[in-house]
């Protein structure tokens, strides 16, 4: 089994795929709230397969409130 290591995008690069600010996006990252992240040393670092998992758990048929979160 080999495994293929995709470029990992930066901050940057993931906000701007994402079509986010780096500033909304870090602040996704701080309350758990944004797609997977890596960490390597003090730099961060996104797996594009990650970002595009995440945006499509993204997808709402409505507006209003996620009754998930709402009933929490």
């Amino acid at each position: 089994m080999t495994i293929e290591i995709q470029k990992l995008l930066s901050v940057a690069e993931a906000a701007e795929r994402l079509g986010v600010s780096m500033s909304y996006l870090n602040k996704l990252r701080a309350t758990r709230d944004g797609p997977p992240f890596v960490k390597i040393g003090a730099r961060v670092v996104y797996d594009p397969v990650d970002l595009a998992a995440w945006l499509d758990g993204q997808k709402r048929a409505s507006t209003g409130t996620d009754r998930a979160k709402a009933s929490a």
